[in-house]
Order: C-alpha cells, then sequence, then structure tokens
C-alpha cells in the first residue's frame, strides 16, 4: 500500500497565543503517571549498569546497526541480514534487560507497575531508569553490550527453516535513523547490513498478505514542536523503511511463538479473527468510498492495496479498525490457549523484542531463552506470566488515556481563537448526522453534526465549540465544499 511520507506532514500552524501551549504535566498527573523512580530503583539500576553483565558467547564479529527514530536513545534491537545458500540469514540483536533485572528486586517491581514506556511531546517516561533504558542495557554505537541474539534462516521464500536463540555479547557498529536510511534506500546505497531490508522486507510482507494479515497503515495524529517554540499537530505515516523493518520484528515474534507453544509455556499476544459481520459491513461500506473488493479477497488483501492520502481509502481504514478489536496477552502453562492466534498477523506471535520499552517482551524472552537450551523456564518466571496481562492491560489503558488527552488538548489549544470560522473538512465515520471529520487545514480530529455527512466525502464545516479545559472541539456541517 503507497504510505504518507515520515516526515510529520507540516500543517498550517495558528499564530501562537500568549500562552506556552497545553499543560501536558497536569495530563500526566491526572492519569497518575509516575514521573520519577524511587531512590532504591536508581540504587539498584547503577550498581547492576556498573558492571554489565556480559555472555561468554562473542558475537562482536557480527557487524550489527540500530535503525530507529531520529534522537532515540534506549535502543532495544540491532539486526545484520545476509543472503544464504537458497534464502537468508537475519541476526537480530536484543537488549538483555533481563541480564540487570533481577526477578522481585526494586527494578522489576517498579518496571511491573509502570509496564511500558509512555512517551508525550515534552517528556518521555521510561520503563527503566535511564542508567540502564539510554545507558548500560541500551545498544548504543562502539559499546560492548549483552544481547539476546536471534540467528533466524529463511528459505527463498521468506519462511524459517532454523531458529537459534542465545546470549551473547555485541557490538552496534552505527545507529541509524529512518529518514536516513529512507534516502539511502530510494538512492540504493544502503549500508551493508540493511542492503537487503528492502528485499527481506517486502517477502516477508507478501508472505503476511498470503496469510491474510491485516496492516492498516493509517496515518496517525502527532503533537510536534513548532518553530516558534509552540506546539502543533501533525499528520504522520510509516516510511516504506519502517514498514520492512517492523516485519523483521514480526518475524522474531512468529519465532518466539512457536518456541513456547513447542515448549507448552509462555505469553502470547493474541487477537480473534475478525466478526463476519464486521467483515460484511466494510464490505457493503467498500463501493461508496471507492474502494474495489474482488469477491475472492479477504480484508487484509483488499487493505494492502489502499493509498490512505485518497480520503474515501483513508475513511475505510478508520472504519477497518472494527477488524482489529479484542487483543490481549495469553499465558498459559501446559496446553496451549484455544485462542493462540494473533489475526492482524495471522499467526501465532509473541511480544519479544521491545524489552527496553515493555514489561511483557522481558518475560516471553527468558522463557524463550529457557526453551531455546532445552531447559524448563525458572518456578518464579513460570508464576509471573498470568500476572502479565493485568499489569500490560492497565499500562495500555493509560497509555491510550494519556495519549487522546494529549491530541484532544492540543487541538482545542491551537484552534480556541477560530470559533465561528467554516473549515474544508474530509469526513472519515458518519451516521444519523453525527460523524467525525478531520480538517484539511490542520490535523484535527473532532466531532461533527448537520447534513452532508457521508464518509470519504469533504464538507464545510462551522467550529462551534473549543474547550481547552474539557479537551473537546465541537463542529457542524456548513454546506458542502
Amino acid at each position: 500500500m503507497p504510505v504518507p511520507s515520515a516526515a510529520p506532514i507540516r500543517l498550517p500552524r495558528w499564530p501562537a497565543a500568549a500562552e506556552d501551549g497545553p499543560d501536558f504535566a497536569a495530563i500526566r498527573a491526572e492519569f497518575d503517571v509516575p514521573e520519577e523512580f524511587p531512590a532504591d530503583v536508581l540504587a539498584e539500576a547503577e550498581r547492576r549498569a556498573a558492571e554489565p553483565p556480559l555472555p561468554e558467547l562473542d558475537a562482536t564479529d557480527v557487524p550489527l546497526v540500530t535503525l530507529d527514530p531520529v534522537g532515540s536513545r534506549d535502543l532495544d534491537q540491532a539486526v545484520h541480514l545476509a543472503a544464504r545458500d537458497g534464502g537468508y540469514r537475519v541476526s537480530y540483536a536484543i537488549a538483555d534487560v533481563g541480564a540487570f533485572v533481577v526477578l522481585g528486586g526494586a527494578i522489576d517491581r517498579e518496571a511491573r507497575r509502570r509496564g511500558q514506556t509512555l512517551y508525550s511531546p515534552d517528556r518521555r517516561t521510561p520503563l527503566h531508569p535511564p542508567a540502564l533504558s539510554e545507558g548500560a542495557a541500551s545498544l548504543l554505537a562502539d559499546r560492548l553490550r549483552p544481547a539476546v541474539l536471534w540467528t533466524i534462516d529463511l528459505d527463498a521464500d521468506g519462511e524459517p527453516v532454523r531458529v537459534d536463540l542465545r546470549r551473547a555479547r555485541v557490538r552496534s557498529r552505527a545507529q541509524l535513523d529512518y529518514p536516513a536510511v529512507q534516502a539511502q534506500a530510494d538512492a540504493g546505497t544502503l549500508p551493508e547490513p540493511l542492503a537487503l531490508l528492502p528485499e527481506i522486507g517486502a517477502l516477508l510482507q507478501q508472505r503476511a498478505t498470503e496469510r491474510g494479515a491485516i496492516e492498516l497503515g493509517t496515518p496517525d495524529q502527532e503533537v510536534v514542536a513548532g518553530k516558534d517554540g509552540g506546539w502543533t499537530l501533525a499528520l504522520r505515516g510509516d516510511l516504506p523503511v519502517e514498514g520492512w523493518n517492523a516485519q523483521i520484528s514480526l518475524l522474531t515474534g512468529r519465532c518466539a511463538a512457536a518456541l513456547m507453544l513447542d515448549g507448552g509455556v509462555g505469553v502470547l499476544r493474541t487477537l480473534p479473527p475478525a466478526r463476519p459481520e464486521d467483515v460484511s459491513r466494510l464490505r457493503l461500506l467498500a463501493p461508496a468510498l471507492g474502494v474495489d473488493w474482488p469477491a475472492d479477497a479477504g480484508p487484509g488483501e483488499v487493505i494492502a492495496r489502499l493509498d490512505a492520502s485518497r480520503p474515501g481509502h483513508a475513511a475505510f481504514l478508520e472504519e477497518a479498525v472494527t477488524l482489529l478489536r479484542g487483543a490481549a496477552y495469553t499465558p498459559f502453562d501446559g496446553p496451549p490457549p484455544a485462542q493462540a492466534v494473533h489475526s492482524g498477523v495471522a499467526a501465532p506471535y509473541a511480544h519479544v523484542t521491545a524489552p527496553l520499552r515493555r514489561l511483557v517482551d522481558r518475560f516471553g524472552t527468558e522463557v524463550c531463552l529457557a526453551l531455546a537450551a532445552g531447559r524448563e523456564p525458572a518456578p518464579e518466571l513460570r508464576a509471573a506470566l498470568p500476572e502479565l496481562p493485568a499489569q500490560m492491560s492497565a499500562s495500555d489503558r493509560r497509555t491510550r488515556e494519556v495519549e487522546r488527552a494529549v491530541i484532544d488538548a492540543t487541538e482545542a489549544w491551537l484552534i480556541r481563537d477560530h470559533v465561528g470560522q467554516t473549515f474544508s473538512a474530509v469526513v472519515v465515520d458518519a451516521e444519523n448526522g453525527k460523524g467525525t471529520v478531520v480538517l484539511d487545514a490542520l490535523a484535527i480530529r473532532g466531532r461533527c453534526t448537520g447534513d452532508h455527512l457521508r464518509p470519504g466525502t469533504r464538507v464545510r464545516v462551522r467550529l462551534e465549540e473549543a474547550d481547552v479545559a474539557g479537551r473537546s472541539v465541537r463542529f457542524t456541517t456548513a454546506g458542502e465544499p
């Protein structure tokens, strides 16, 4: 599917008023985001960081590189891609957080309370103290680091034929970022460790589409710093290189799930199949939005061909979110769960590639390490697995609430002086005279009531309310453009 540029789509910014902008700190406080680490957690992190546990296996000869957003310091993954007889070899090093964090220790208890790193426009609230997340455990360039090294051999069709997993010491050669690597991919000058990323990434995407995977790829609203020091909103979609890189992570998660299912213990990321009624509703909606849906095509295949820059297709993608409801973390110890598949991936899948930023990945990785070595996971590790769904659910809910509140507050703040004015907007969903619109002139999404609300069409809307304290923006229709 054609994707928008990963560089934020810069939209006109309303003149800034005297105040600096929305109060993001107050939003974090409202949702009980833990800002500072307790003293015992910081002390334990400093002790562990001072004596990094380097594994005996030396894999520093593998020329790994990291690939992340610009300016990242919490580097979870480093990768090297190579050709081999009959296929490819993926070397994927993951930060060995489990080597630093003792089960039941101060860092572990605090991480279970936090659940995941939370990103706000003005600061990052990390899962682990910076001494680890931005220091001793992060796969920073030219630093000797402990890692969990996945070596995955693929056949010519992109299917795994051999998986090796063990702890190793590694050294990343370079810290790369998405925009620069995309430019290199476009110019045909990718560095050797990533030279095969477009080929392998596209192959894995093709296999995913054939399995029936559903990748929505809808542009996200982001709050970004304005040039004058305030805040503005932008729409951001993934670059092709981000999609290819994500396939390496998804591949590893599928291999981890296979290890867990074979070993009879683990924690999967699951998603039930789309409900037939939701698929039928989308199929009925498709013609009105200019979406071609052949009779023999599944929803994932249709979605993969859409262009999110077209209003009708964008509206269809908004509606397609209903296909991905019900994601959960599913622990098991014994028989596999009845629902073991993540339907968005169209395969069993587990989170293991972001342990610096997500709690569950550390536990999944430790289970996989034990099973790959032919050992039973430790009793205290197995005992922790049933607790993870509640911990991650609470963390996911808080993250969603904070992200939504940040966007809502910024939208209302940006447009607060324009009540009564009219704008051109795209209708992304509508029913019975009520819907959601996105303004053409600014990346603002709001509820709208009135006539002419048809998904995938443009309308004129009048701003009726912009309540910064209440974080709400409300429009009414003012006629068709």
